[in-house]
């Protein structure tokens, strides 16, 4: 999640995008299109940075704008630590606990620089993620101050880091291992979701909530959601209503965890790793290991219960006013269950900003439909990523997202102003711009 100061000009309904991102709009450069959004920045508010969790329930724990301040001025060194072990696991410890391992941009870079130096030494046979306290492996981004500037080049400077990142992980050359403890939402499930091995604990708690600030879930997700049941139905469903995964079963179900390791032998499946002799094939060595320690969750997957009301709804061919309507119905159901989660996700939907949903309801059914075809863009990571880029620097710039951000973690009257205001008012032609190759002097993401 990505936090920007909230122009007092970008309230206007004429700002909903900057012209200097379409291609019927040139510039002469980036620096030019830096230098328009600079001027912005004298007229803003700033707005401090927040993680995905600290916008995602009312019990969830945020930092004051003091020490969120001095958190962001330490180094990458002392939130991202890299260790080799004798035995050649290499290790990535998230030391960040006060800001849940939020990740700032200094910390993507350093992440990146490291799985790169260990993935070209020969004496590094795997690697492991990890959080350093049980609450988060990673809350999701804490991108710092990028209202510091308020500048295009900022946000494409923050967005590059982070989906190159994405892709590294996704096509990472050794085991990538992720121990998703505790809290998981956001670019967390970027950092995890993309890698080789998943490992979920009770603890775990999964959530895209982007929509409910005005912004949209990104970090691949719409690629992780394109290979859920339903044809894409579940992630679908996850993605629009920021619905939070707390079960095991659902994690596994929905493939965003790929073993249940109880909390409670983390540690020891941490050092049977340590201990290992790995071999020429690092990936059969880590797969029994897991397989050791690993467990079948206690409870069956909601998620897998409530698939045919899901599909229903979140089919890729529904627009989000027939997915409303279709969850009417459900509310008239004889199932207690399936009328408690279709109450639930139409409140979901209601937190959305109209557009934001519009945006990944088109977005998330374009990839669900390219996924596993010969030639779509959307068959590859790399192909989503790029799309993604362009979506991410538009919306960004959108005034749903400042306006989002204040009503849900600034004031906290959690009564945000969308512009526009209802699903009605959405212009879908505004909804397909934000797809378009970007204009002339701004690069598209090179992965």
């Amino acid at each position: 999640m990505k936090c920007f100061s909230g122009s007092k000009l970008a309230t206007k309904s004429s700002l909903r995008f900057p012209p200097l991102l379409f291609p019927n709009k040139p510039i002469s450069s980036a620096v030019t299109a830096a230098a328009r959004f600079s001027s912005l920045a004298s007229r803003s508010r700033w707005i401090c940075t927040y993680s995905d969790a600290s916008r995602s329930s009312p019990g969830s724990v945020s930092l004051s704008n003091r020490d969120q301040y001095f958190s962001t001025m330490a180094g990458a060194e002392e939130f991202v630590k890299g260790n080799v072990y004798p035995n050649g696991v290499a290790v990535i410890t998230l030391d960040r606990p006060k800001a849940l391992n939020a990740m700032n941009l200094d910390m993507d870079i350093k992440y990146k620089q490291i799985l790169e130096e260990w993935e070209s030494d020969p004496k590094v046979k795997c690697v492991l993620i990890e959080g350093s306290s049980p609450r988060a492996f990673c809350a999701g981004g804490d991108v710092k101050q990028i209202t510091c500037k308020n500048t295009l080049s900022d946000m494409i400077e923050v967005f590059t880091a982070e989906y190159s990142l994405i892709c590294k992980i996704s096509e990472y050359r050794k085991p990538y291992i992720s121990f998703m403890d505790g809290i998981t939402m956001g670019f967390g499930i970027g950092l995890s979701g993309h890698g080789h091995y998943r490992v979920v604990t009770e603890r775990t708690v999964l959530a895209m909530p982007e929509n409910g600030i005005g912004l949209f879930p990104d970090v691949g997700f719409s690629y992780i959601a394109a290979q859920t049941p339903g044809g894409g139905s579940v992630g679908a469903y996850l993605g629009m209503t920021g619905k939070r995964i707390s079960t095991p079963s659902d994690a596994l179900y929905v493939g965003l965890g790929t073993h249940y390791v109880p909390s409670g032998n983390l540690a020891s499946l941490k050092e049977g790793l340590l201990a290992s002799t790995l071999s020429e094939d690092p990936h059969n060595d880590v797969a029994a290991l897991l397989a050791k320690y690993s467990s079948n969750p206690e409870s069956e997957a909601q998620l897998k219960l409530l698939l045919p009301q899901i599909t229903s709804c979140f089919g890729a061919d529904k627009s989000v006013k027939e997915i409303i309507e279709e969850l009417k119905k459900h509310q008239q159901s004889t199932e207690a269950s399936v009328v408690e989660w279709a109450n639930d996700a139409l409140q979901g939907l209601g937190k959305g900003a109209p557009f934001s949903l519009c945006l990944t309801r088109n977005y998330f059914s374009r990839v669900a439909s390219g996924y596993g075809k010969h030639g779509n863009e959307f068959t590859a990571l790399k192909g989503v990523m790029t799309t993604e880029y362009r979506i991410a620097l538009r919306s960004s710039l959108r005034n749903d997202f400042a306006e989002g951000v204040r009503a849900v973690l600034v004031d906290k009257d959690q009564n945000p102003k969308w512009n526009p205001p209802s699903l009605d008012e959405v212009d879908q032609k505004e909804v397909e711009a934000v797809f378009e190759p970007l204009g002339p002097g701004i690069e598209e993401l090179k992965v």
